[in-house]
This record gives structure tokens, sequence and C-alpha cells, in this order.
């Protein structure tokens, strides 16, 4: 059972890292389905936690050509930007959210869409907490449509990243979700 996220802000910052909810690959591997009848309004999803190092973001930085130096060079970035520290990319925060939906509904579902904001600066040593709750589920042509809050606090709590997604999941005896996936017509 998933640790509420409000709960799991009162914990120190070690003690939160403990209950980081991010399945290993042989786990996703033989995850059951979660079914559209298996959800429901209120529920939180599972809780990952990330927490980026200097190296991590250097290495974002080199496979994704990004050189910019605010996200590896200390001394730039304190000194000639003035920021905090070196920075966590916005483009990792991104790959993080269909990872996240994508894990969620496997093995038969579908993220559909996404969106969020970059609304704060994330440093090396920050916990990260990617969540995602349900806020709203009805079922449109044989699937079953489940609409999300989502996000990615930090161990303070400061919410860097709010937004929405919509995934769809099977219906327990329904039909496949086609693949790709086409939106039902509205």
């Amino acid at each position: 059972m998933t640790m509420p996220l409000d709960d799991l802000l009162k914990l120190s910052a070690e003690e939160i890292l403990t209950h980081n909810e991010k399945p290993s690959a042989a786990q996703l591997r033989h995850k059951s389905q979660t079914y559209f009848q298996d959800i429901y309004e209120g529920m939180e999803l599972p809780k990952y936690m990330y927490k980026p190092t200097p190296t991590h973001l250097f290495r974002w930085s080199a496979a994704i050509e990004n050189f910019h130096r605010i996200h590896y060079d200390l001394d730039f970035g304190l000194n000639h930007d003035k920021n905090p520290s070196i920075l966590v990319h916005g483009s990792w925060k991104q790959s993080v959210v269909p990872q996240y939906l994508k894990d969620f509904t496997l093995p038969h579902g579908w993220p559909w869409k996404a969106r969020f904001e970059h609304r704060a600066m994330l440093v090396p040593g920050d916990i990260l907490i990617m969540w995602g709750k349900v806020t709203g589920k009805q079922q449109r042509d044989g699937m079953g449509m489940v609409e999300l809050e989502i996000g990615m606090k930090t161990q303070d709590g400061i919410e860097s990243m709010p937004g929405t997604a919509t995934v769809v999941l099977p219906l327990r005896g329904g039909r496949a979700i086609p693949y790709p996936f086409v939106p039902p017509a509205e």
C-alpha cells in the first residue's frame, strides 16, 4: 500500500528514500494489469523517488547533448548565473512523466496525454518525489479513461512540476486497448 504523499513529506529525507515504490525492470516485466475497476477517485499512485547527483546531471547533459553550463559547471552556476547550485534539467523531469505513466498502465493500458509546468529550480541532493492522484474516471468507447493530477515534489514539499494527465486502462473483461492508441471520438 502506498504511503499518502502528505505523510511521506513528514518524514526525514533519509526516511523518504526508504519508501521508493519505483519498480525494477523485472517487476515491470511481470506486472499484473491495473484495471479501470481497480481504481477510485482520490487514489494515490505509487511514489517514485529520485536523488540526482552532479554525475547524473553531467551524464544527462552528455546523453541529450545539452551543454549549458548551469547543469554541470558549479562555478559557472553559482558565480555567473547566481543559481543555488548546478540545476536539474527540465528535460530530465519531462522524461520521468511518460515513464511514470507507462509503468502505471502496463501491460495493456496506455498513457494518453500529460501537461505540466516547471515551477522550481532543483539541485543535486534534492529528493524528488514523482506522484499522481486519480481525480476522475469515465468509460468511453469500451475503455477506461482516468484523469490524474501529477507532480514532482521535493523533500520539503515544494511542487516543482504541477500537472495533469489522462491514461487509458482496460475494463475487466472488456476489449483490448488498441495499439497504437487512437483516442475515442469526443
